[in-house]
């Protein structure tokens, strides 16, 4: 797959994950249903910003709310901390990042977050070292961490081929829509796409929304 030009007001990779190609020609010979869904956005793939603070503090910001909220949010948070966003900015500013529109429990998630990261030498290094399983657990002690916005940290920031949120709403929506089946049913369906389940799941939410999915 080509390269996109990059864009200068973004950090996203503007390369395809080396699976990206192999997925697609996997997933449409498993699924007629996932393949109409990849010829219906020719060209389109999974941008990684590579930056492990940014990534969850996007992934935070986005936690139950629309991807169009999400962006409001994050462009005025940009607005008042600089890009890129650092921890010393956020935590510089303190308290008063609510003022971009979040609640109180999101912003002292995010200071939590600043604060891990502003002190521990090396973190934005070490999880591409680890496993799916080690990544996971690392994070989810943090506050305001749980597995969804680990598994977005997984996907997006480090592009792992095969994650799948499996308490993420909008995927589960995607799934009753495109297959008639009930959530129940949800894991054998998402089993036939093992071992690019992460593609998969990257094709469900632009079914859902046509701002692809970014953190």
């Amino acid at each position: 797959m080509p390269k996109a030009k990059a864009d200068p007001r973004t950090t996203l990779d503007q390369s395809a994950p080396d699976y990206w190609d192999a997925a697609l020609a996997y997933l449409s010979s498993q699924d007629p249903v996932m393949r109409d869904l990849i010829q219906a956005y020719p060209g389109s793939f999974l941008r990684s910003r590579g930056a492990p603070y940014e990534t969850l503090m996007r992934s935070i910001v986005g936690q139950q709310i629309s991807v169009t909220s999400a962006n409001a949010i994050w462009e005025r948070l940009e607005a008042r901390l600089g890009k890129p966003v650092t921890p010393q900015a956020a935590l510089a500013l303190g308290v008063p990042i609510r003022e971009v529109g979040l609640s109180a429990r999101k912003a002292g998630y995010l200071l939590d977050l600043s604060q891990w990261f502003a002190q521990t030498k090396g973190l934005e290094d070490s999880f591409s070292s680890l496993t799916d399983d080690e990544v996971v657990a690392c994070l989810v002690a943090r506050p305001g961490i749980g597995p969804w916005t680990a598994e977005m940290f997984l996907m997006f920031c480090l592009r792992r081929p095969d994650v799948f949120a499996v308490a993420d709403l909008g995927l589960l929506k995607a799934i009753e829509r495109l297959y008639k089946k009930d959530r129940s049913q949800a894991k054998g369906i998402t089993d036939t796409w093992r071992p690019y389940r992460t593609v998969a799941s990257w094709f469900l939410w632009r079914s859902l929304d046509p701002i692809p999915v970014e953190y």
